[in-house]
């Protein structure tokens, strides 16, 4: 039988945990440098708890900065400007966080280097980038992350007018990159590259990922003017939850491309293409759309991954679940396009979603087997389209234009049968497990200026 560990012992056990952790702390140095040479220097003889800070300038590389050293959770290395946005690098490389590379924090930096400089490798763990921002130059990726358990936040994404992506998420072999934290980023103005595939304001993953899980989430963040191409969000990989973001005057389109099982909701969507969705089991529930061409659009599969299809196939929606959003004015709303021999969606639920205004509620070209309609309430749209008789009420909802800016229901509770979100009297979305509100976010509630 082993023996018990005593009271006593633990406590010096704790003893000496804290002492370990003051002496770390005591022995961290605070090094400030002037020029790249002296900044690779001193990240290269970086221990936990070192702080390494750039003078604020302008700088030029001809080489990245590579990054192999490893703090901890309570000492990380932090590598930052001297102040937020006035240490500037310029020229060939940027920040790579080798494979290995561990608790480290790149703050505060104006990255206007070329693309595709700036990335985590897999293999790379719990490193933070946060209050940067990126204006980089020529084609390619912002910046790319590999490797699992980091998080990206508070970032400036701006002012892209080339082929890539702000924000490219990968990982390893086949398996995407795991619990990532990607929140209150603000991507703002990607120059449409004239319909050619490849930039997308944050791709998500690629179709060799897409049946491998993530378990990430993306939230609080803010895209605006993003054109770039046909996809401004494009999911590529399964169970990623995004929720609370907003998406407002972007040309481009948020889609789950491929992957199943990710949950969207408490998202923002104003004057823009909406949220088109293939992939299996998908959550859709809790979202606004507002002038939106159209707002949400069930893909016409043409070709069913679980029977052997290539990755890259559009894969048929089955078992999405689409519930408890809010439409409003919207030209079109609830859609399914014609595709040659398309596949369709099967099984797919539309229930108690709050349609006001614009377009029929739903038009759909394709197959559609099993579907499940009901308690879905229509006011003032042009017909009820698709919607069978018994899956809708004419009725007015009552929604006012909150103080936040979009119409919700007054003095309403709504009763989910789904226990991802609830909406409350005035409106708001909150979720079930934290109590978090979702709101139409402004520039100033993110990005690298923003309070953290």
């Amino acid at each position: 039988m082993n023996p018990r560990t005593s009271p006593l012992t633990k406590k010096v056990s704790l003893c000496i945990a804290a002492v370990l952790w003051l002496c770390t702390a005591a022995f961290a140095d605070t090094v400030k440098v002037a020029s790249i040479d002296a900044l690779q220097s001193a990240i290269n003889n970086a221990k936990a708890g070192d702080v390494v800070i750039l003078a604020n300038g302008v700088y030029y590389t001809t080489a990245d900065i590579t990054i192999d050293r490893k703090g901890t959770k309570e000492n990380p290395i932090i590598i930052c400007a001297e102040t937020i946005g006035n240490a500037e690098i310029n020229g060939n490389g940027g920040f790579n966080l080798a494979s290995g590379a561990a608790y480290v924090t790149i703050k505060g930096f104006k990255f206007t280097h070329k693309s595709s400089k700036a990335k985590t490798a897999g293999g790379s763990r719990f490193c933070r980038w946060t209050q940067n921002i990126f204006e980089n130059s020529g084609d390619g990726e912002d910046l790319t992350i590999a490797g699992s358990d980091h998080e990206i936040d508070h970032n400036t994404f701006q002012n892209k007018n080339a082929m890539g992506r702000f924000l490219a998420i990968r990982g390893t072999g086949k398996q995407i990159a795991e619990r990532l934290s990607i929140h209150h980023n603000y991507f703002n103005n990607y120059v449409s590259q004239g319909g050619k595939n490849g930039a997308e304001t944050l791709q998500f993953g690629l179709s060799g990922f897409s049946l491998s899980t993530s378990n990430s989430v993306v939230e609080y963040n803010l895209f605006e003017q993003c054109a770039g191409e046909n996809e401004l969000i494009s999911v590529k990989a399964s169970g990623v939850t995004l929720r609370y973001n907003t998406i407002r005057n972007c040309p481009a389109q948020f889609t789950l491309r491929h992957g199943n099982k990710s949950v969207v909701y408490g998202n923002y969507f104003i004057n823009t293409p909406g949220l088109r969705i293939f992939g299996d089991d998908h959550f859709i529930v809790g979202n606004y759309f507002e002038n939106c061409k159209p707002a949400i659009t069930i893909g016409n599969g043409d070709g069913e991954v679980a029977d052997g299809a290539q990755l890259t196939a559009h894969d048929r929606p089955d078992r999405v679940v689409i519930s408890y959003n809010i439409l409003v004015n919207n030209p079109e709303n609830y859609v399914m396009t014609q595709r040659t021999n398309g596949m369709g969606a099967t099984s797919t639920t539309f229930s108690n979603n709050i349609i006001q205004g614009g377009g029929p509620a739903a038009t759909i070209t394709g197959p559609y087997p099993d579907a499940k309609w009901s308690g879905n309430v229509l006011f003032n749209v042009k017909n009820a389209g698709a919607i069978p008789t018994e899956g809708f009420t004419q009725a007015d909802p009552k929604l006012t234009r909150s103080a936040g800016g979009y119409y919700a229901p007054a003095g309403v509770e709504a009763k989910l049968y789904y226990p991802l979100v609830k909406v409350t009297t005035n409106g708001r979305i909150e979720s079930n497990t934290n109590g978090t509100a979702g709101y139409i976010l402004t520039a100033a509630d993110v990005g690298y200026k923003a309070p953290k």
